[in-house]
């Protein structure tokens, strides 16, 4: 055997490492988009901050079951991390419902998406991680150009503020499955965000929070918007540079775009079409470029 064969056969089951991690943060982001569709459905029934409160805290029951975590043994340190990703994950769900409830999705996705794109940059050290950003952010952009004309100011500072916390959440998610096995983190983490958001969901919503066919439509939401996706992306960031998964999170508004036509009969123009174009070459090529280091 020679070196040469010798070293392709060590490194292959990193390439496949990071190949199943870029197809577990795929599937996550088609759950999330398909997720968020359904959600947009209940919000005549709930109101945003219902909706949030029904998703957190049925997503919240789920993984405590299935996981069971354990809550012995760990240092201030490990508790610090699991608060602060259940706070950003309160927050972020709660401002981007916020957001879409007053601006069109596409607007509110493109404004969002500003944050994990920035952290993109600012976290990657090869200098084509800009090219694959730039041409993210052409996509995104153009993706949302429709929905840009006469936003609603809260609506987009909610946006903007989610964005923030969703460069947050890859930091944190990234620390939790660092200092977590498996998925205990992401549980412990989520029933935090469950409790911060229940005052406000009730207050809001009410006994509409009790409806059966809301529940149901509720619970399908945070198995599709919250458990699926935050647990594969929590695996995927075990092996995938935190600045490779920012920049494929760019699928985010092109899966948000076939949800809507699929599930909301939102239609897609030619201008729509080519941003999705943009985003997934701009995604193939962040992974691309985080394998090769």
């Amino acid at each position: 055997m020679t070196a040469q064969t010798a070293a392709a056969r060590a490194g292959a089951p990193g390439a496949r490492g990071r190949l199943g991690s870029v197809a577990l943060v795929i599937g996550g982001i088609v759950s999330l988009q398909f997720g968020s569709s359904v959600a947009v459905l209940l919000f005549p029934r709930a109101g945003a901050l219902g909706v949030v409160t029904l998703r957190l805290v049925v997503a919240a029951l789920v993984l405590l079951l299935f996981c069971r975590p354990k809550v012995r043994g760990y240092t201030r340190g490990d508790w610090a991390t699991v608060l602060a990703f259940g706070v950003a994950l309160a927050g972020m769900n709660s401002l981007f419902y916020q957001a879409i409830d007053r601006i069109p999705l596409g607007a509110a996705v493109t404004l969002e998406f500003l944050g994990p794109l920035i952290l993109s940059v600012a976290t990657s050290r090869r200098l084509l991680s800009l090219v694959w950003a730039a041409l993210a952010l052409g996509g995104v952009v153009l993706l949302g150009r429709e929905g840009l004309d006469g936003l609603n100011f809260v609506g987009a500072a909610c946006a903007l503020a989610a964005g923030g916390l969703w460069a947050a959440y890859i930091l944190l998610s990234a620390r939790t499955g660092q200092r977590f096995p498996q998925a205990d983190g992401l549980a412990l983490a989520m029933t935090v965000a469950a409790l911060l958001s229940l005052p406000l969901g009730v207050l809001s919503a009410g006994t509409a929070l009790l409806d059966p066919v809301t529940l149901g439509l509720g619970a399908a939401v945070a198995l599709m918007s919250s458990v699926l996706p935050y647990t594969l992306e929590l695996l995927a960031l075990r092996k995938l540079p935190a600045s490779g998964f920012a920049v494929m999170m760019s699928l985010e508004p092109a899966a948000a775009a076939t949800a809507g036509f699929l599930v909301l009969g939102q239609a897609l123009g030619w201008a729509e079409i080519v941003a999705i174009g943009l985003v997934v070459v701009a995604s193939v090529g962040a992974v691309r470029s985080a394998a090769g280091r």
